[in-house]
């Protein structure tokens, strides 16, 4: 594959994408909020350090035999909350961001096609996804070895893997999770695109995710919880069994695909349609 050429990296779209991760990354509150993601991790480590206890859950009580279990137990606590915040702040901020400050009639100007200014801002949001869940697992990762001894991993089946197969799968469960929340974040892209007001975008994804969490909680709707997008979040601990339970992370994932196709669409066919006022 022959590199990208510099001409390329000057055309529009990637200009505009550069423009976007440079913002995204600039916003206060992101860099706070990706400051306590990273936090989290270190709280963690010295915690488990501190009491000296293998107590705890899968991932918790293991830190004690391996480091590298800081950073499952950083991605399993971070997951249900800070993440999914984390997410909805960025993705709902997309088009409702620009749209509230006026600027959103400027961008749309020739070359920038509505599409194309939505196809930047999407893949900006994936990339914070991605970063922000790497960025967590590799903290942990580094203070794990720090702290804790390394070598092979033994794993929650009781099975031992060398050190180098558990990063495999660790970067397995990073991929996998930066897929769920791309689930959670086409949701906020299609609300970003139904209002002017950012904040507002976010708080409705979080309400809908916290409301997604109490449904899988109930009994009485099994037969919901497979199509909700939260089900198979907390599923990535099976790249840590021998052999990888694939059946259950294969239907978390068909299922984090189907809402980025159904809500990135939507978005799509709003945004390219509506009026724009601001």
């Amino acid at each position: 594959m022959s590199a990208v050429s510099p001409l390329a990296l000057r055309a529009p779209g990637f200009r505009l994408l550069r423009s976007e991760l440079r913002l995204i990354v600039g916003r206060r509150r992101n860099q706070l909020g990706l400051a306590v993601l990273l936090i989290l991790p270190i709280i963690i480590a010295f915690t488990v350090k501190a009491t000296d206890t293998s107590e705890g859950g899968d991932f918790i009580g293991s830190i004690s035999g391996n480091g590298m279990f800081v950073a499952l137990a950083a991605l399993s606590a971070a997951l249900p909350l800070f993440l999914p915040v984390a997410v909805s702040a960025v993705s709902s901020d997309a088009i409702a961001g620009e749209a509230h400050q006026g600027t959103l009639r400027y961008l749309l100007t020739v070359p920038v096609s509505r599409a194309r200014l939505l196809a930047v801002k999407a893949i900006a949001v994936a990339i914070s996804c991605a970063g922000v869940t790497f960025a967590v697992a590799l903290v942990g990762l580094v203070i794990g070895w720090i702290l804790f001894p390394i070598g092979d991993v033994t794993l929650l089946s009781g099975t031992q893997i060398s050190q180098g197969e558990g990063i495999a799968r660790l970067v397995g469960v990073c991929a996998y999770m930066t897929l769920c929340l791309l689930a959670l974040a086409a949701i906020g892209l299609f609300f970003s695109t139904l209002t002017e007001q950012p904040l507002g975008g976010s708080i409705a994804v979080i309400i809908l995710a916290i409301v997604s969490a109490i449904l899988n909680e109930i009994p009485q709707l099994d037969w919901l919880h497979p199509y909700l997008f939260v089900h198979h979040w907390m599923v990535f601990g099976d790249f840590f069994r021998a052999p990888v339970l694939w059946d259950n992370l294969r239907e978390g994932a068909l299922v984090s695909l189907g809402y980025i196709v159904v809500f990135v669409s939507a978005a799509w066919a709003h945004f390219t349609t509506k009026d724009i006022t601001s």
